[in-house]
């Protein structure tokens, strides 16, 4: 009796040095990384992904998953490179796990300080900052910030809809609003102080506010890219397919991308509420990615309209390509772009 006893005793203690083995070994800090885990706002079942991903890449402070973008993004490299060389990279279970790797690696970076700190005040809106004024009854116009000072905000001479002759903007009432890099878009109420136009200064002076509004919190990670593309008109995002048109399109460049969208550059004028597909390479990867346009800002001098693209939720693998060239996870960018910022769409 007492050899049985003993025997399965071993087997117990062999299979719990199996599992523990699996599981990253004896000396991986479980109480520390849980408790980490539950602290950083993540769910059990999260915790248990992000341990797999510590134990696979020997991380040697498997809690940094939690906080370090440097080590997030190491370990989504070697989960990449590791389904890659095993020739599994496109099986839907591994795709929906480096899925699940670019969802964590965008909650750390936006749960970052920096990017939670917002503005209380339009005292602090920085210089060269674009801004969008809308006048009731007649439209919205676009300026830029040409100076933040004490009294006041001097910005540049409104570019909008044709006002009447002989208008003055001073004493009028505006809504501006605004998209902070690193942030997110505000809205505040603001009077018009003054109107040099008629002394030959293309400038406005505008109150301040100490009650701004923020509007939208960023949802995704963008980046500047300066890349030609092909544009598709379409009926409706439906209508949409991953496959790659072999027709020529509109020529257009884009100018910043995200998983969420675009902004492009096209020459003349287009609506908002249109729906569109644009075809791109972010090297190496072919990119298509249909959408709404959301805004439209015409450039009258240029004849050029920046549009705003809401893009629909991509295919998964497509996806994971363009994550993996937003954030630079195998230095795709480093010899071809230069500034990349976070914002939102």
């Amino acid at each position: 009796m007492m050899w049985i006893i003993l025997g399965v005793i071993f087997i117990l203690l062999m299979i719990l040095i199996i599992v523990l083995r699996r599981m990253g070994g004896g000396n991986f800090p479980w109480a520390q990384f849980y408790a980490k885990g539950r602290e950083s706002g993540f769910s059990m079942k999260e915790i248990h992904l992000l341990r797999k991903v510590a134990v696979e890449n020997r991380l040697e402070n498997p809690t940094s998953l939690f906080w370090s973008i440097k080590q997030l993004d190491r370990s989504i490299r070697g989960t990449i490179m590791k389904f890659r060389n095993e020739g599994t990279y496109s099986e839907e279970i591994n795709v929906r796990f480096i899925g699940k790797l670019y969802d964590f690696r965008r909650r750390v970076e936006l749960n970052l300080p920096k990017y939670k700190l917002g503005l209380k005040t339009s005292r602090k809106i920085a210089t060269h900052q674009k801004i969008k004024l809308n006048l009731p009854g007649a439209g919205t116009y676009t300026a830029s910030v040409v100076e933040n000072l004490r009294k006041y905000l001097a910005i540049s001479y409104p570019e909008g809809p044709v006002l009447p002759e002989g208008f003055d903007w001073k004493g009028q009432d505006i809504n501006v609003g605004f998209w902070r890099g690193d942030d997110a878009g505000y809205v505040f109420d603001s009077t018009v102080l003054e109107d040099f136009s008629e002394k030959n200064y293309s400038i406005l002076h505008i109150s301040h506010s100490d009650n701004i509004v923020r509007s939208q919190k960023r949802s995704s990670v963008r980046i500047d890219v300066n890349r030609p593309a092909q544009l598709y008109l379409l009926k409706n995002v439906a209508e949409t397919t991953e496959v790659e048109e072999k027709s020529s399109g509109l020529r257009c460049r884009l100018i910043d991308i995200s998983e969420g969208g675009a902004a492009l550059v096209i020459g003349g004028k287009a609506k908002v509420g249109i729906s569109i597909k644009l075809q791109f390479t972010l090297d190496p990867y072919k990119i298509r990615m249909a959408g709404t346009v959301r805004g439209v800002s015409f450039n009258p001098k240029k004849n050029q309209s920046v549009l705003h693209l809401q893009a629909a939720p991509l295919h998964p693998i497509v996806r994971n390509q363009l994550l993996s060239y937003v954030y630079n996870i195998f230095g795709e960018r480093e010899q071809r772009t230069g500034r990349s910022r976070v914002t939102n769409y």
